[in-house]
């Protein structure tokens, strides 16, 4: 008698297969069907699990759009933004799981711009008509220019995407293999506004743009733009030059990051055939859901609240979180945790419509339950983690020569008094070495016990609290 193999069977079996120090990405947050897709990439093409897990995050936020909003409570509602880095250094394999994730949406917009071309032809050929010929041969007497269905964008200036958003209420995304082009282009035609403009795009704020030449305003009250791309590690510190490590610019995006620098090894194992179709079926489901529109034809979101289980669940994490929050002393770590009680929320929304999407339930789902709470809670843990090595990053890239000297040859763990003794070595005074140690506490040094402290390196997950003064 044949044996009956069940899918939490082969996602046992795969995972096996996968070294449990390759990721920290707490995968089994996601319903079954796409854990087994990240794995078999995984273990067939050597897709880092960290990549393609968030990447699945980024294109699962897009195709829920304004189709739903999460509410906390009454007029707080949070859309499924996100903004999301995949980081890595040159040859980790970092476009190639975002390729695959995102796939199913280019392939919509292929469809949909077939259909335009298709429209387009038949509105140039009914302009070209006198009115007369147009109506003789069934055309609209006044024709209107077809719009074009999308949901990705790629290099395109703030004007042209509240352009293409208009047309597009359901919400689209940003998508740059390289996030560097997309930041560094901020200031290419004024100083400033573009950054400001996604700041405000996070929140889904209102936005208003004034196109040159035109009397005619753009304004989206219900903007949706998600932005996902991959960036190498050396650029972190250029994404926090200027005012966006304080003007909290980098506070708003995700880091995914792995654990390994190992570069991928090739190997014998077979992509499933139909693994891209798996996974397109499943996008597909969330992009069948309708954006309603009012009269106005603004997106009218379904609403998903949260039942009594879950609140108490994420008020207790808030509670935690808030706690890190008071007892934290640099004001870019405050500031990435403060964000995270945004991000929480919205993963609580993306996790419960992936349930949704790969359950094939039929109802639209009204709540979220406590497992989709302690599913975000545990992103938001592991997005926390990165977030603080690339604080640690973009520090040690900004240490002076003296800092700099000092913080290399200190040992990996030192107390204060040895600390100071290394730092006199090189004619750094105590109460400078002190003042150094303090101000990057949580950044370059974690506190282990009363006078002891770690250095922190730029891909460290250990839980890290602030808890005293040196």
């Amino acid at each position: 008698m044949e044996k009956n193999i069940t899918l939490d069977t082969v996602i046992s079996a795969l995972a096996s297969h996968t070294s449990a120090t390759a990721s920290d990405f707490p995968i089994d947050v996601f319903p079954a069907k796409l854990q087994r897709l990240v794995l078999e990439l995984h273990t067939s093409c050597g897709f880092p699990i960290d990549y393609t897990a968030s990447a699945m995050l980024a294109a699962i936020s897009v195709a829920i759009g304004n189709t739903h909003r999460v509410e906390v409570k009454r007029n707080w509602r949070e859309s499924a933004i996100i903004y999301m880095a995949i980081v890595g250094r040159p040859g980790a394999n970092k476009s190639h799981p975002l390729n695959f994730a995102m796939r199913p949406l280019v392939n919509a917009d292929w469809k949909n711009n077939q259909e335009y071309q298709k429209q387009f032809r038949a509105y140039q050929e009914a302009i070209a008509m006198s009115r007369k010929e147009r109506v003789n041969a069934g055309y609209d007497q006044f024709p209107k220019e077809p719009k074009r269905l999308r949901y990705l964008v790629s290099d395109v200036t703030q004007e042209g995407l509240s352009v293409i958003h208009s047309h597009n209420p359901r919400g689209l995304c940003l998508w740059v293999d390289e996030l560097a082009s997309w930041f560094k282009n901020f200031t290419r035609y004024n100083n400033g506004s573009e950054e400001q403009f996604w700041l405000s795009a996070f929140n889904g704020s209102t936005t208003m743009s004034d196109r040159k030449n035109s009397q005619n305003s753009i304004f989206i009250k219900c903007p949706f733009i998600s932005v996902v791309g991959t960036i190498q590690k050396r650029l972190l510190t250029e994404l926090a030059n200027g005012e966006r490590a304080a003007n909290g610019f980098i506070d708003r995006i995700l880091f995914a990051m792995t654990k390994t620098t190992a570069k991928p090894r090739w190997n014998e194992e077979e992509v499933r055939e139909d693994l891209d179709r798996d996974w397109e079926r499943i996008l597909n489901r969330l992009l069948s859901v309708p954006c309603n529109l009012n009269e106005n034809q603004e997106p009218q979101p379904i609403i998903i609240r949260f039942d009594n289980e879950a609140k108490k669940s994420l008020y207790v994490w808030q509670h935690r979180n808030a706690e890190l929050c008071d007892s934290e002393m640099s004001d870019n770590v405050i500031s990435f945790f403060c964000k995270l009680e945004i991000y929480v929320l919205r993963f609580c929304l993306i996790l419960r419509m992936a349930r949704w999407a790969v359950l094939d339930e039929t109802q639209s789902p009204e709540m979220i339950e406590v497992n989709d709470v302690d599913g975000a809670i545990r992103l938001a843990e592991y997005f926390r983690q990165n977030a603080l090595a690339v604080i640690t990053c973009v520090s040690e890239e900004k240490l002076n020569d003296l800092h700099r000297t000092v913080y290399d040859h200190l040992a990996d763990e030192f107390s204060t008094a040895d600390g100071i003794k290394t730092a006199e070595r090189f004619g750094m005074k105590d109460h400078t070495f002190k003042m150094f140690l303090t101000r990057n506490l949580n950044t370059l040094f974690k506190r282990i016990r009363q006078g002891w402290y770690r250095k922190m390196s730029c891909y460290s997950t250990n839980n890290v609290t602030a808890d005293g003064e040196v």
